[in-house]
């Protein structure tokens, strides 16, 4: 399977590329610029998100965006970013896997309340959640994108350890057997390449938790 990974250069982005290539995939990692870290296994395409055509991407199987800004001027960005992508690709037979936020999980199963609305969501955090919020519910209507949108859990740790293991639902905020929502992001590059190899969420989102 040829795979490309944007925003290869981001903790999630390298994971995901290191992932790929672990299962003899044909990757390529697209970053903005040079990247010593990158695995050497990858094909490197340097170019700006933004300045990607469909030309770009015609060849891969599935695209996955890691795209990933912090800073708050920045924070628009997943949306435009999101949107360019869906764009590239409305009417296309690619699959487009977005490395999503956990914010847009409800934590009801009723669905009344958002995980960003909670108490105890950190207010610090709650610009990036809603920005990733907006680019969901954009995609969401994309209905000739062929899209998957992959929430981690709640806590999202780019340091833990790989352990193998997760378990999946769909749009609620799940929590492991110890009754803790958390998941790294080496197991989290997993489901999605899990994901990149069955196809089982087309037009879904789902979210993933440590056992």
């Amino acid at each position: 399977m040829k795979i490309a990974v944007i925003g290869a250069s981001g903790k999630a982005g390298q994971l995901l590329v290191k992932e790929a290539l672990s299962r003899g995939h044909n990757v390529t990692a697209i970053i903005r610029k040079p990247n010593q870290q990158l695995d050497k296994n990858a094909h490197i395409l340097i170019k700006d998100l933004f300045d990607l055509t469909y030309d770009d991407l015609k060849d891969y199987d599935v695209i996955i965006d890691a795209f990933g800004t912090w800073a708050p001027e920045s924070l628009p960005l997943h949306q435009t970013s999101l949107k360019h992508l869906a764009d590239l690709l409305n009417n296309k037979p690619n699959r487009l896997l977005v490395v999503g936020g956990a914010g847009s999980l409800y934590i009801d199963p009723q669905h009344t309340m958002q995980l960003i609305d909670s108490p105890e969501f950190p207010n610090a955090f709650k610009p990036l959640a809603s920005n990733m919020s907006k680019a969901f519910n954009y995609l969401k209507k994309c209905n000739d994108v062929k899209w998957t949108y992959l929430s981690p859990a709640a806590d999202f740790v780019a340091d833990g350890k790989r352990t193998g293991n997760y378990k999946q639902g769909s749009d609620e905020v799940l929590v492991n057997s110890k009754g803790i929502s958390q998941i790294s992001y080496a197991d989290y590059a997993i489901a999605m390449i899990d994901e990149a190899e069955k196809g089982q969420h087309i037009n879904k989102r789902f979210t993933v938790v440590a056992e």
